[in-house]
């Protein structure tokens, strides 16, 4: 069975410069596993590898959606499977990276196929929720008992996607999820950086703040702008799909606590706070949800900030 390598971990471990070196050296080509990175336009916050670093590795799956597009796992692995394929005709290891879970699941384990993005129907639920707070939950909850428990009450992006699935199948997520989607089929390196928790939360703090200097409100502003252009073409309420949004890229962490900053409900210097706190919180979040995916070999580099030397731990494991 073909080998593919996943290196992975939570957000600001320091995945990035290691990936480029091994890949280097195996010389292959690195497929991005980052539910933000696939955006367009959105560079700092999502922390994509830069110009410079993806001109000295080829690398899949950045930037191949617009931020107004949505784009579903079921979608990422039909786009990957050929990737792979290509890679291995060609006598090359593909080197997966990044941190969302759901994605390495999908490859690893299989997912549920749900319906495709139905905008007029998200739309009409907006308007719904903003008519009346709580009651899109209320009819989840209603539909769907068990799928309502696993979603706050708060994440409106998630409620909305639930009752998309159940209005536009006639079926109910849990049930969808019994029925998942075959594992691609390959032997699966999984390799994961780790490191002491507070360690990794002062760098996740360090990187937020070397993004507000690299310009990430501005980047932001631009972002929003394009999307209420895209849906005022359509005659969409493009202030409810930004303000209360069921977009994901607008659910990316910095770009969603910035965009309340643009809109006057809270200082920068307290959506920076919030950036920072929920970049620690999503990192313990992956850390809960790598602990279900088995066979990853841990590796610990706290206190080691050279890529270089992880690298090299890294490198152990493959040829161990």
């Amino acid at each position: 069975m073909e080998k593919v390598i996943i290196l992975l971990g939570p957000t600001g471990v320091g995945k990035t410069a290691v990936s480029i070196l091994l890949a280097k050296h195996l010389n292959t080509e690195i497929i991005s596993s980052d539910s933000m990175q696939i955006y367009r336009h959105m560079d700092i916050g999502t922390a994509k590898p830069s110009k410079e670093e993806r001109q000295m590795v080829k690398h899949h799956m950045i930037g191949i959606v617009e931020p107004w597009e949505s784009y579903s796992t079921g979608e990422y692995i039909k786009t990957v499977q050929p990737i792979i394929e290509n890679l291995q005709k060609e006598g090359k290891i593909p080197v997966v990276v990044g941190g969302t879970g759901l994605y390495i699941k999908a490859m690893t384990r299989g997912i549920f196929k749900g319906p495709p993005a139905d905008w007029d129907l998200r739309n009409e639920l907006l308007e719904r929720e903003k008519e009346s707070a709580g009651s899109l939950y209320d009819h989840l909850r209603s539909l769907d008992p068990m799928a309502a428990s696993k979603i706050m009450p708060t994440d409106t992006r998630r409620i909305i996607r639930a009752l998309e699935v159940c209005l536009k199948s006639n079926k109910i997520m849990s049930e969808l999820h019994q029925a998942l989607t075959k594992p691609l089929p390959y032997e699966f390196i999984k390799i994961g950086i780790t490191r002491d928790r507070k360690e990794l939360y002062r760098m996740i703090e360090q990187r937020v703040d070397k993004m507000i200097e690299q310009g990430l409100v501005d980047e932001v502003k631009r972002v929003i702008q394009m999307i209420k252009e895209h849906f005022s073409k359509f005659e969409l309420n493009s202030s409810l799909i930004t303000h209360h949004s069921s977009l994901s890229s607008l659910q990316a962490i910095g770009y969603k606590e910035i965009a309340m900053h643009l809109n006057g409900e809270i200082s920068l210097e307290e959506a920076i706070a919030l950036v920072k706190k929920r970049s620690r919180n999503y990192a313990k979040r992956q850390f809960t949800w790598f602990k279900k995916e088995e066979g990853i070999q841990w590796i610990d580099v706290t206190g080691i900030h050279d890529p270089y030397q992880i690298f090299q731990k890294v490198l152990q494991f493959i040829y161990a």
